[in-house]
């Protein structure tokens, strides 16, 4: 029976080093980012985390496969009971509402893009995490490649407007970002 505690508590001090993490990378980056500063967010000792983890960058691939792992159950929770253009809808809705409200969620997505033009591993861990993103949305809506292109062309342009602090409710009329999301969505109001 200690066997299953340890391995929980082991388990519960890996989640809240992770979410420590997510926070250190999202603002610092992979190589800005410090292990020390990660291990005392966590209450952990230094050693410890890379006993948990091994590097620095095994660390931070566990953050990004989290951050798709949590993106991906945001998009079946948002898609439960739904199909084809109203499940594409709420995907849509739910993750501009995420990229709002938690800028590191956002942040970590842009470092781990970032990090991924120069290194292998962390490329191949993001084409998983995304990929799956990718499969999903095509099997709950239905739809063709183009309109799941589209969907997650528009995705990526909401990172970027959701990067520079844009928001639908702040747009100025007319303003270029408000130009863009609305031209994103015409097809959709239509």
């Amino acid at each position: 029976m200690s066997r299953t505690a340890t391995r929980q508590t082991a388990e519960a001090r890996r989640e809240a080093v992770v979410e420590a993490a997510r926070h250190e990378f999202a603002q610092h980056g992979l190589d800005g980012a410090s292990t020390d500063a990660i291990a005392r967010k966590a209450g952990i000792s230094q050693p410890y985390l890379f006993r948990l983890f091994g590097s620095k960058k095994e660390l931070f691939l566990a953050v990004n496969e989290a951050c798709f792992a949590r993106t991906l159950d945001l998009f079946r929770g948002a898609a439960s009971g739904k199909s084809g253009m109203e499940a594409l809808g709420a995907i849509g809705d739910a993750y501009r509402a995420l990229i709002e409200d938690d800028r590191s969620m956002l942040q970590g997505q842009l470092q781990a893009y970032a990090a991924s033009v120069g290194d292998d591993d962390i490329r191949a861990g993001v084409a998983q995490g995304y990929g799956r993103l990718v499969d999903y949305v095509e099997t709950v809506s239905g739809a063709d490649r183009q309109t799941v292109a589209r969907f997650f062309a528009v995705g990526m342009l909401m990172n970027v407007l959701a990067a520079m602090n844009y928001s639908t409710e702040d747009a100025v009329q007319g303003s270029w970002t408000a130009r863009l999301a609305e031209g994103s969505f015409e097809d959709e109001q239509e």
